[in-house]
C-alpha cells in the first residue's frame, strides 16, 4: 500500500517536472499564447513560477529565470525524501 501510494507520488512528481521542462523550452520559440495548450500550460507552470521569484529573486539575473531549475530540483528533493520516509 505504501509503495502505491510513493508510486503515484513520484508519477505526479515526474510530470510536472515534464511540464515545467516543455514550458520552459516554450519560453524560447515565443508560441501564440492564445493556444489552448501553451495557455493550459502557462496556467500550470506560471503560479509556481511566480511564488519562487517573488521568495527568491536572485534567481533572475541578466534576463535568464532558474526558477524552473530551482522546482525541478526542489521536487527531486521532495521525492527523496518522501522515499526515505515510506520506503525506508
Amino acid at each position: 500500500m505504501i509503495i502505491e501510494i510513493y508510486g503515484l507520488i513520484r508519477s505526479i512528481a515526474i510530470l510536472y517536472i515534464w511540464i515545467i521542462i516543455i514550458a520552459s523550452f516554450l519560453s524560447f520559440v515565443r508560441p501564440d499564447p492564445h493556444n489552448p495548450i501553451v495557455q493550459t500550460l502557462y496556467r500550470l507552470t506560471e503560479p509556481v513560477f511566480a511564488f519562487i521569484r517573488k521568495k527568491l529573486p536572485f534567481v533572475v539575473f541578466s534576463g535568464i529565470d532558474l526558477s524552473p531549475l530551482i522546482i525541478i530540483f526542489g521536487l527531486q528533493f521532495i521525492d527523496i525524501i518522501i522515499r526515505n520516509i515510506l520506503i525506508g
